[in-house]
């Protein structure tokens, strides 16, 4: 009895959730204050009302991170998304966050953070605009560094850039799904070939994909094509008619089947094409 007074106890708080997805990653959902002692590969840590600290010497991988005050690493933190309000790097801590929402930031001179892209539409104009050298990258890279760099070249740009998880908890994947029946609003086309809004975004992917093919791109324009492509695969009506828009400014260059897409799209919304006059 002695010897188990000895040990350390761990409280699992009302409310908290964890669960394991195929990939055996875990999903922590808490009501308050999270402390990782032990390194782990995550899907989604989640803290509703309080914050999150990362102990020294400790490794976390995570898709996403949400903390409603702040999330502290002391730490090693590889994260997508960081969204907190604020984010504190301690002495000797490595964040590789790729996109960081959060109102403040603060570093320790001894620390290191690597990414912290404010949305991911800077991150696809930025790498946009160097893809060349992004297909220029040297050889001696890990296999899976290398997989990524012939797809990449072999798609003459960016395009393969890591998507968004597909893994979601339970509430936030019943409102992903009711806000995707709301993208069904838009008026029905007129377009024969066309007939739902699912049937044109697939259409619009398909040319976009097909005019980011081209070699003679200016990066300019291979940035504004990944505008458009993210658009259309998020689906939402307001962000793809706008990408479109940005398309006229950003694609000097463009082809017929641009021109012919920006009419359909215009078409849908029952509007003059106001893209590439």
């Amino acid at each position: 009895m002695a010897e188990n007074q000895a040990l350390p106890t761990m409280i699992i708080p009302q409310g908290t959730e964890i669960t394991v997805n195929d990939a055996g990653q875990l999903a922590i959902r808490t009501p308050g204050n999270l402390i990782i002692q032990n390194p782990g590969n995550y899907s989604h840590i989640v803290s509703t009302s309080g914050s999150l600290r990362i102990d020294p010497n400790v490794k976390v991988d995570a898709v996403t991170v949400q903390v409603a005050d702040t999330c502290f690493i002391a730490g090693s933190l590889t994260a997508w998304h960081v969204k907190a309000r604020r984010v504190v790097l301690e002495k000797g801590a490595q964040a590789f966050i790729v996109i960081r929402d959060s109102e403040q930031l603060e570093l320790d001179r001894t620390a290191r953070l690597v990414g912290n892209f404010a949305s991911e539409k800077e991150l696809y104009l930025l790498l946009g605009r160097f893809s060349q050298q992004l297909q220029a990258l040297p050889q001696g890279l890990s296999p899976t560094g290398k997989e990524a760099a012939v797809e990449l070249a072999a798609k003459g740009g960016v395009e393969a850039l890591p998507a968004a998880p597909e893994e979601f908890p339970v509430e936030e994947a019943a409102t992903v799904a009711a806000e995707k029946e709301a993208w069904q609003a838009p008026p029905p086309s007129q377009e024969p070939a066309v007939q739902t809004w699912a049937n044109l975004l697939a259409y619009l992917e398909t040319v976009l994909v097909k005019e980011m093919a081209r070699a003679d791109l200016s990066p300019g324009a291979r940035a504004g094509l990944h505008r458009g492509l993210s658009a259309v695969r998020g689906g939402r009506p307001d962000e793809v008619r706008e990408a479109f828009n940005e398309l006229e400014m950003a694609l000097f260059e463009y082809s017929p089947l641009v021109v012919e897409a920006s009419q359909r799209l215009a078409r849908w919304f029952g509007s003059e094409p106001a893209v590439f006059g």
